[in-house]
């Protein structure tokens, strides 16, 4: 049987509550905040799966992202992606983290759920992009380096080295990410992106939507 949302927000409220009356201790809170909204995530999946259906894999993953116009000294928004998959579908829970105000995975926090059914899937396909900002920063630690190499005589040298370093782990060391490629009726879907992906529950995740995606008798 699912669990009760409503029983979850108010958790979740109560949780939020004891920290800004410092009731309780940072690494409890955290503890308790992860463990507690994956639950009502979870319960929101739940609600709309059929009789019989139950989930087989599951991932989580946070991205901070702060505004043009939020001040410095505030705490950056955070945007949740969850991955629920089940035998019939993959299902996506989006939600914006705010420090200001408890979770409620609903309107309030901008939290939307869609989902795809996995005989729309065509492929997991892996997705790899240089680490842009990371090279030009490097790049420009060199051109300044070299630039007032008469007055960085010592520290010149370090700066080229620091550069150089920076460019090859951007190019080296590529972001990775994973998208569930499909197609309805035809036509590209927007494809469901999994971050994080060298995670022991995005490579379980990975695996189940690959066995899934096998055609019978493949390893006949």
């Amino acid at each position: 049987m699912p669990a009760d949302p409503e029983a979850l927000r108010r958790e979740l409220r109560e949780l939020h509550t004891r920290k800004q009356r410092g009731e309780i201790r940072e690494k409890d809170y955290q503890k308790n905040l992860v463990d507690r909204t994956l639950d009502l995530y979870r319960a929101q999946v739940e609600a709309r799966l059929e009789a019989g259906e139950e989930i087989a894999a599951e991932h989580h993953a946070v991205r901070a992202h702060m505004r043009l116009n939020q001040s410095v000294l505030r705490e950056t928004d955070q945007h949740a992606v969850s991955l629920f998959a089940t035998p019939r579908r993959l299902i996506r829970v989006r939600s914006t983290l705010r420090a200001d105000r408890p979770v409620t995975a609903d309107q309030r926090d901008e939290t939307r759920i869609d989902e795809l059914p996995l005989a729309e899937v065509r492929e997991v396909a892996v997705r790899r992009e240089i680490r842009a900002g990371e090279a030009i920063a490097g790049l420009v630690i060199i051109a300044i380096a070299l630039l007032f190499r008469s007055w960085l005589l010592v520290t010149g040298k370090l700066m080229v080295v620091l550069g150089a370093a920076g460019v090859l782990h951007a190019l080296l060391l590529q972001t990775r990410w994973l998208e569930v490629v499909a197609r309805r009726k035809g036509e590209e879907v927007e494809p469901f992106v999994i971050i994080a992906a060298r995670r022991k529950s995005a490579r379980l995740l990975v695996r189940f939507l690959r066995e899934r995606l096998r055609p019978e008798g493949a390893d006949a």
